[in-house]
């Protein structure tokens, strides 16, 4: 389905601190959210919305310092994005809640107090994983530096390959890609679908990898969690956000695994496969599913 095809009606929730948090707004059915990843707005899950939309009342939230959200602020932490995760539950009424990447670490960071009655779905949220050498934030004190002199093109070749997100750019030298990379912000600029730019949101890296910094137990607490979980992932994505579901399934055992094939990290993107990431969730948010071990 085409995204730009589909009518919504825009909202917003305030925050705890006063923040405001915009979202469009769509479709039928019990509320469900849809918290996006990095770099993206809520317009990067129209697509994913409107597969659900059928059966869904679909809320695309912008997370905080973007589109039709507030700033940051000066005390930007895990718990006050987790706080405008549950402003929106509460404003929606929504039991049913999905986030990718950076998006569902607020999400989890929010369910270790929400009780019964809820559905989680988190895609690969890059949490660090005690034992383990990798950190998925290694890249922030060069990116920190980039952005400090205004070098765009640059911090976005430090994100993508410290976050092993493209093969291809992990291999090309930096001197090959950063003037390639130059190029095609600008003409991304020029061409956007949206209402934010990539140069609007490559200075949003930096809070997001801030989250993950915060989350450093929180793998080991989710084992509180009482909501139901579901924790997606993609059998092409880099190794290190299956090694976190897997250590998230050993800390939430009633929490049920799935992998979708031939998928990498952005799946629910509109350039990748929000269908099938849309299946997922609507039989995940819709039947009854026995705990693992059960029966």
């Amino acid at each position: 389905m085409d995204a730009t095809a589909v009518s919504y009606e825009t909202g917003s929730v305030t925050s705890r601190d006063g923040t405001v948090i915009g979202y469009r707004r769509f479709g039928t059915g019990p509320a469900v959210v849809l918290m996006h990843g990095s770099l993206m707005t809520c317009h990067n899950f129209m697509r994913l919305g409107a597969a659900l939309s059928g059966n869904f009342t679909v809320y695309l939230p912008d997370r905080r310092g973007r589109g039709m959200s507030g700033p940051y602020g000066p005390d930007f932490t895990l718990q006050r994005a987790a706080e405008d995760v549950q402003a929106l539950m509460e404003r929606t009424g929504a039991r049913n809640v999905f986030g990718l990447s950076a998006g569902a670490i607020p999400i989890l960071h929010w369910a270790l107090t929400c009780p019964k009655g809820y559905r989680i779905a988190v895609y690969e949220p890059p949490l660090p994983v005690h034992g383990l050498a990798f950190s998925p934030v290694a890249w922030l004190p060069r990116y920190e530096q980039e952005m400090a002199q205004a070098r765009l093109a640059a911090a976005l070749v430090t994100i993508a390959k410290g976050t092993k997100d493209s093969r291809l750019i992990e291999a090309l030298p930096r001197a090959v890609i950063v003037p390639l990379m130059s190029v095609a912000l600008r003409a991304q600029a020029q061409r956007a679908d949206g209402d934010v730019t990539l140069n609007d949101l490559i200075p949003t890296m930096g809070k997001d990898a801030r989250l993950v910094v915060d989350a450093a137990g929180l793998i080991s607490a989710s084992i509180a969690v009482q909501a139901e979980v579901q924790l997606l992932g993609g059998s092409k994505s880099a190794g290190y956000f299956k090694d976190a579901l897997d250590a998230l399934h050993a800390a939430i055992p009633h929490a049920r695994r799935v992998e979708l094939r031939r998928l990498g990290h952005l799946a629910a993107d509109n350039d990748g496969h929000p269908d099938r990431v849309a299946h997922a969730l609507a039989d995940f948010f819709t039947n009854d599913h026995p705990s693992p071990g059960s029966g």
